[in-house]
């Protein structure tokens, strides 16, 4: 009978547990390894190590995730014991070692030995992402002498798809897309030997047993192999479009050094002005057309893989890749076929932008991309793994200030490389499914004190949408053998999710939780960032439905998880048009001129871009405003930054979301620098019923003045930005006096919400703020924008309905 005589948990992140005892004597331990530890190599990992260590025992895949028990001296074990989480393999994410003390057996074991998996059991164990592709493999695709030469589904257990292809768990070949496929005889020998770094690598293939590379053209005509992959490379470097599967979908490649084939991909996308992403052959290729540290370099090169935002060097390429924008999204290769591709001589960078018809997701299977995407493409480069799940690239951007003490790493977008990590919120939850928003929209579930976040999914827009949106939480669910008793949405009513949701109330779902967007972005952030208590957000965005019905989106809200009470928020600005208002900012431009002179001859006076609107227009706008016709009124920070985005001339037309105020922010260069106090403008402030509003009038009418006054529009830009942080300083000093002398109304401050992605913004906020002597923080695990909303609708809904428990039972 085995007994437990010791036992201690210590998270990875901190030293693991060491075992104690004299370095010579013989000591026995169970050690349970938890995180991203299955599918990764682990196993054959531990095996290796126990074998340097000269230690016996064996170690197993569990529901939890790996267990371990090993006998050895003590001194052995320690080391050991350390490597587990110092050592582990690349795409490893260890969250936890514990290692328990056991009697010593009779006898004691004569080997290690890998043991077959346990399936019983509740299941915690974390899917991985998928990777990139590992040194080792690329050295031998780039071998003549090696039997995978130029084989672009080269992998191992070290590196390769996951869970692009993963249909179920556990994590076997037979779970996968990669079951139709029979190892051959070395692949198999590769595959049983635990001593082989393709041990148990579930895609594990080769020319001979694997998948097969293939190209059509719209004639219908397929190529296969060598012969697809060398027509492919020739047609980009003539300038040509050419559809390439990659992991978790298609992409639309050309050459991102030949203007006329980005034009072509631009009218082909009806794409005028939102950057693409390029990849590039290596670091030193970035180097030649971006700006980068060594920060930026470790993302750029981790096995995620992710697009990452990194400073352009101006003319270096094409300015038709990002017009107007001193950024530059680069990525890496994260898959063999992507290295074949740049690899050549003259095409050591492509533009990779989403194999997608506009307002549809991504295409990820074979027949779609076939039938749509010859719509643009001129060929498509595919192959027969099918993938799964559909999955997009992340997108993130490294941020520092030398005032702030650790670096801003935030999230654009959360899917390839990251996704479907969970984030550990550190309380028990309630089995929960949160459907998200409309826009950027995830999903999210809910399994202990984990919350599984989805891959990016788009916006709700069309049937396809939706629909690969429920097919994501239903895989999420299955992967994860989680069953959600209730779901959380989004307040506002006519959300397709939220639709759908509360027609399954009573039925799938025992109650659905209506979350208001603002107070879900502002628990999003409390969440990662393991807050409780009393929490003030500051949460700015483009729009939200708010408790009153009408538009929020520049709100300070109080409270917790479960309540929030808002306490100051933006003066409205009527939306002329409702929601053309956002694809034409020039339309909030009028009313906000309108608005801080009260007069439309001194709006249009005051900024001469407004004189594009002839007579009529504008008396017909200001009849809009004034009667409340077709104008529904909007607190919203995003509406501010376009209207003063217009009201500067800089866009005055939006073809994608926030196009205004990135074109605003990209006048600063990066440049992190606040203006001079002097400059600065003032926003006005009042009270309504305990609610303070704050007024922007004045800082248009101040605008209005520098324009008259010659002032350059990238210095207003600065001082725009750079009075929105001074407000929230303000704000935030205010509320926390709002709570009486040696009363603290608040113990943290959380920023969320779109426009926190603008990184003046995010990263000066946190800067004064801190400064100030406040406790704040920010989103750096899921986006700050809608693609974390699911993560605070969990949060909200679990507090609700915990109370509601409770409250039953007094």
């Amino acid at each position: 009978m085995e007994s437990a005589e010791a036992a201690e948990v210590t998270p990875a992140a901190r030293n693991s547990t060491r075992p104690t005892g004299s370095d010579s004597a013989a000591v026995r331990h169970r050690v349970r390894v938890t995180g991203v530890v299955q599918g990764v190599g682990y196993r054959p990992f531990v095996y290796k190590a126990a074998l340097r260590r000269g230690l016996v025992g064996w170690v197993l895949n569990d529901p939890e995730g790996v267990l371990i028990e090993v006998t050895g001296q003590a001194g052995a074990l320690r080391t050991f014991a350390d490597e587990l989480s110092s050592q582990a393999p690349p795409q490893a994410r260890v969250t936890e070692v514990r290692v328990e003390a056991l009697a010593t057996e009779d006898p004691v074991p004569e080997s290690f030995v890998i043991r077959e998996s346990v399936h019983a059991g509740r299941r915690s164990t974390i899917v991985p992402s998928d990777g990139y592709v590992c040194d080792d493999c690329l050295a031998e695709l780039r071998d003549p002498a090696d039997r995978r030469y130029r084989y672009p589904f080269i992998n191992c257990t070290n590196c390769g798809p996951r869970y692009s292809i993963v249909r179920a768990l556990p994590y076997d070949r037979a779970q996968t897309t990669m079951s139709a496929f029979t190892m051959c005889a070395p692949c198999n020998r590769e595959y049983t030997d635990p001593l082989d770094r393709r041990y148990h690598a579930q895609p594990n293939a080769c020319p001979v047993c694997g998948p097969e590379l293939l190209l059509a053209g719209p004639d219908g005509g397929v190529r296969r192999g060598e012969q697809a992959l060398t027509t492919a490379v020739e047609a980009l470097a003539a300038g040509r479009i050419v559809a390439v599967k990659s992991v978790g979908g298609f992409h639309l490649a050309v050459d991102a050094r030949n203007a006329e084939a980005i034009d072509r991909l631009r009218a082909g996308k009806r794409r005028d002005s939102k950057p693409f992403a390029v990849m590039a052959r290596d670091l030193a290729t970035v180097a030649g057309f971006a700006e980068f540290g060594p920060a930026e370099s470790d993302l750029l090169s981790s096995p995620a893989r992710p697009i990452v935002l990194v400073r352009k060097r101006s003319g270096a390429l094409p300015e038709a890749i990002a017009p107007r924008n001193p950024n530059l999204g680069v990525m890496l290769p994260s898959a063999p076929q992507h290295h074949l591709l740049v690899d050549v001589d003259g095409l050591s960078a492509l533009v990779m932008t989403s194999g997608n018809i506009s307002g549809y997701p991504i295409a990820y299977r074979n027949e779609e991309a076939l039938e749509h995407l010859f719509q643009i493409a001129d060929l498509v480069l595919y192959n027969d793994r099918d993938i799964e799940t559909r999955v997009d690239d992340s997108l993130v951007r490294y941020s520092t200030h030398p005032r702030l003490a650790e670096p801003v790493v935030s999230f654009l977008r959360r899917a390839r490389g990251y996704a479907p990590y969970p984030v550990e919120v550190g309380i028990e939850l309630a089995p929960l499914v949160a459907y998200g928003a409309e826009l950027k929209t995830t999903v999210a579930l809910s399994g202990g004190t984990r919350v599984y976040l989805s891959q990016h999914i788009g916006d709700l827009k069309n049937d396809a949408t939706l629909a690969s949106h429920q097919q994501t939480a239903r895989h999420l669910a299955a992967l994860h053998e989680l069953t959600p008793r209730d779901a959380a949405v989004d307040l506002h009513p006519q959300f397709r999710a939220t639709r759908l949701a509360l027609k399954e109330q009573g039925g799938e779902f025992g109650t659905v939780v209506r979350v208001q967007h603002h107070h879900a972005h502002m628990a999003s952030c409390m969440a990662e960032n393991l807050l409780s208590g009393r929490t003030l957000g500051v949460v700015f965005d483009g729009a939200g439905y708010g408790e009153d019905g009408t538009t929020w989106g520049g709100e300070f809200l109080l409270g917790n998880y479960r309540e929030v009470q808002r306490i100051a928020h933006l003066r409205t600005v009527p939306l002329l048009g409702g929601d053309r208002a956002v694809r034409e900012p020039i339309r909030t431009a009028f009313a906000l001129a309108l608005d801080a002179f009260g007069d439309v001859d001194a709006g249009t006076a005051a900024f001469p871009v407004l004189r594009k609107f002839d007579e009529q227009q504008r008396h017909v706008f200001a009849t809009m405003a004034q009667r409340g016709i077709n104008a529904p009124l909007a607190s919203s920070m995003g509406r501010l930054f376009d209207g003063i985005a217009a009201l500067l001339a800089i866009t005055t037309h939006a073809e994608y979301e926030a196009q205004g105020p990135i074109e605003l922010e990209g006048l600063l260069a990066r440049d992190l620098n606040m203006s001079d106090p002097v400059e600065r403008y003032h926003f006005d402030c009042g009270a309504s019923e305990g609610v303070t509003e704050i007024d922007p009038r004045p800082v248009v009418r101040a605008i209005a003045g520098d324009l008259a006054a010659g002032v350059d529009v990238a210095d207003v830009s600065r001082r725009f930005h750079s009075s929105v942080v001074d407000m929230v300083v303000e704000r935030v000093q205010e509320a926390q006096a709002a709570g009486g002398e040696g009363v603290a109304a608040f113990e943290h401050v959380v920023l969320s919400g779109g426009v926190f992605l603008n990184e003046f913004l995010l990263v000066n906020c946190l800067v004064e703020l801190r400064a100030a002597g406040f406790d704040s923080y920010c989103q750096q695990q899921v986006p700050t924008n809608d693609g974390g909303i699911a993560l605070g609708q969990i949060m909200v809904a679990n507090a609700r309905l915990t109370a509601q428990s409770s409250e039953s039972h007094l």
